[in-house]
């Protein structure tokens, strides 16, 4: 296998920093403790404060933020994101009323993350049943291509190390206690697999189909999911990629994407009944 990219500049990458400013902080996670993994998309070019708080929002619920994370200092992120500093201290403040971040001051004051207690399953729920058919079956297209190309590189690509991590991901997704819990696991492990591929754009666009994806799959109620299906697909995928078996580690994602996307749908159609199902 080749030797990778580091994943501090993966992350940086998926952040959208240049080479001159890529100083980001550390996430400390069960997996690896000195591992640096993408935080935050890239932000589009209005460079919006609503967009920075979904894209902050969306790496909180999917555990690439820590409960009790740091951010960096606001000119340091506001320069990171390719944004103004006002810009930034708008989307903070958005952060702040929906209970995601809290400021402190003094000499170890700044802005920390504040995972919520209480899960989003309502509001997951109601953005699954306003999704039609159709916007799910491009979203699962979408992902098939992302997830099977990246697994079929992380086969040509992945250090041992890196395998053992997404090893790691597939216990910590067996044992997860909660919804939470499990939508972190599983969303990690898919973006793991985008970092062990080394392609930037990849790792890009997959973790912005966790963002979009994860919670509609893990949070909403009554959502037939079989924890050890999923897992054995995990664990099928790794060991494809661990035999340097690109076709069929490809093969593997593609397929539980597909099975995901039948359960979404399944869903969809049980709790919106009387919606057009192709609207």
């Amino acid at each position: 296998m080749t030797t990778p990219l580091g994943l501090e500049s993966a992350s940086a990458v998926a952040l959208g920093i240049g080479s001159a400013n890529r100083r980001i902080w550390k996430v400390r996670t069960a997996v690896v403790e000195t591992a640096r993994v993408p935080l935050v998309r890239p932000l589009g070019p209005a460079g919006r404060a609503e967009e920075i708080a979904q894209r902050v929002a969306e790496s909180i619920e999917l555990g690439l933020l820590a409960d009790g994370e740091q951010l960096p200092v606001e000119v340091d992120f506001a320069q990171q994101l390719g944004v103004s500093p006002m810009t930034l201290r708008e989307g903070l403040a958005i952060l702040r009323q929906d209970g995601l971040v809290e400021t402190r001051r003094g000499r170890k004051g700044g802005t920390f993350v504040r995972r919520p207690s209480v899960l989003p399953v309502e509001r997951a729920a109601q953005r699954l049943a306003g999704r039609s058919v159709s916007s799910l079956r491009d979203l699962a297209d979408e992902q098939a291509a992302v997830s099977g190309q990246a697994a079929k590189l992380a086969a040509e690509r992945a250090t041992s190390s890196a395998v053992r991590q997404l090893l790691r991901l597939v216990e910590q997704l067996e044992s997860a206690g909660d919804a939470g819990a499990r939508l972190r696991a599983d969303s990690r492990f898919h973006i793991q697999i985008a970092m062990a591929s080394q392609s930037e754009r990849l790792t890009r666009r997959e973790v912005a189909l966790q963002g979009e994806c994860a919670a509609l799959l893990w949070l909403p109620p009554q959502m037939p999911i079989d924890i050890h299906r999923v897992t054995q697909e995990h664990h099928d995928i790794v060991t494809a990629v661990a035999e340097e078996d690109g076709e069929m580690a490809r093969t593997l994602a593609e397929r539980h994407v597909q099975r995901n996307l039948r359960m979404l749908t399944d869903w969809r159609l049980k709790a919106a009944p009387r919606r057009n199902r192709n609207d």
